[in-house]
């Protein structure tokens, strides 16, 4: 009878060895989740629930998913918030390169669908309306939204000037706030002016140029 020493029993050959596996980078961006957080945000905005009300908590067990899963995606409510409240916008324009009036055209037309927008959707414009009594969110939102916007402008109107299409002598901040003046007293103080008109943003800047273009209307002189 043979004996089982160790030397008769010889162990399968080992394949090669494994390489240790890589760490992990973090768990990628989950675009379901997020659509779910952003439609849980909505929803509870639609059924009365104020910015003040909301919290992660809620958020979270509205949307069916773990509060870890949102602060990955967003420090704090506001941040959140101001996401929610972005996304419900139209993105901005992107600049042609052509020239300076169309661009500026362009900024203007974005600003009067966005105006449409806000009498359309009840959730922006109670979102865009409670800002004003929350100035946490409201700071987040001017830094985050309406800065980009005012410097889309700036670019345009610093364009125009370089091009001698807009006057040189006059003060730029005071030429943003002239040519963008006229939409936002449509869609912010007088919220039942028209804003339907298509051609309502060559109107204006039309109007404007008139005034701070670099040549004077036909038969004029400075």
């Amino acid at each position: 009878m043979q004996t089982d020493t160790p030397a008769a029993r010889r162990a399968p050959e080992a394949g090669p060895a494994k390489e240790p596996c890589a760490p992990r980078r973090g768990r990628p961006r989950s675009e379901a989740a997020e659509q779910a957080i952003f439609a849980a945000v909505e929803q509870l905005m639609e059924d009365g629930v104020g910015l003040a009300e909301l919290s992660i908590e809620r958020v979270a067990a509205a949307a069916g998913v773990g509060k870890a899963t949102i602060y990955r995606r967003w420090p704090n409510m506001e941040a959140l918030l101001v996401d929610v409240v972005a996304r419900l916008e139209a993105p901005p324009p992107q600049l042609t390169g052509g020239s300076v009036h169309d661009d500026l055209v362009g900024m203007v037309d974005y600003m009067r669908k966005r105006g449409l927008a806000k009498r359309s959707r009840w959730v922006l414009k109670s979102a865009l309306g409670q800002m004003n009594d929350w100035p946490e969110l409201r700071a987040i939102y001017q830094e985050r939204v309406v800065k980009p916007r005012r410097e889309l402008v700036r670019t345009i109107v610093r364009r125009g000037v370089d091009e001698g299409v807009l006057r040189a002598d006059l003060d730029q901040e005071l030429v943003c706030e002239v040519l963008i003046g006229p939409i936002l007293l449509r869609t912010i103080l007088w919220d039942d002016a028209p804003l339907d008109d298509p051609g309502l943003a060559h109107k204006m800047i039309d109007a404007v140029l008139n005034g701070v273009g670099a040549h004077p209307p036909r038969g004029e002189s400075h």
